[in-house]
């Protein structure tokens, strides 16, 4: 049974920067991939980040690439996701989630369990 309870969404302006976090309740934070997505109202899920079991692999959506920046904290149970120079087509609900497989997930089938996500707004 693992819960995944994300926090530090709001509203900011174009350019400026916003972190999130997602807390991991459960079992075995550190066995888990963690990865980023976010939805838009009309549009599919898309994949943000990803970082790996130990924090050694990262990497990002296209559109992310640059901007943001996954992170983790094995010993807080604990992934970030800086987002930096944020742009109105940023806003979504951001959504945090693990998977135990070893390889790189950049969509969603691989990840098991799902926070209830966070909401961030760019305003212009």
């Amino acid at each position: 049974q693992v819960q995944l309870v994300e926090s530090g969404g709001g509203l900011v302006q174009a350019g400026g920067s916003l972190s999130v976090s997602c807390r991991y309740f459960g079992h075995a934070f550190s066995s888990n991939a963690m990865g980023w997505f976010r939805q838009s109202p009309g549009k599919e899920r898309e994949f943000v980040a990803y970082i790996s079991r130990d924090g050694g692999n990262t990497d990002y959506g296209d559109s992310v690439k640059g901007r943001f920046t996954i992170s983790r904290d094995n010993a807080k149970n604990t992934v970030y996701l800086r987002m930096n120079s944020l742009k109105p087509e940023d806003t979504a609900v951001y959504y945090c989630a693990a998977t135990t497989s070893l390889f790189l997930a950049r969509v969603a089938a691989p990840y098991d369990y799902w926070g209830q996500g966070t909401q961030v707004t760019v305003s212009s």
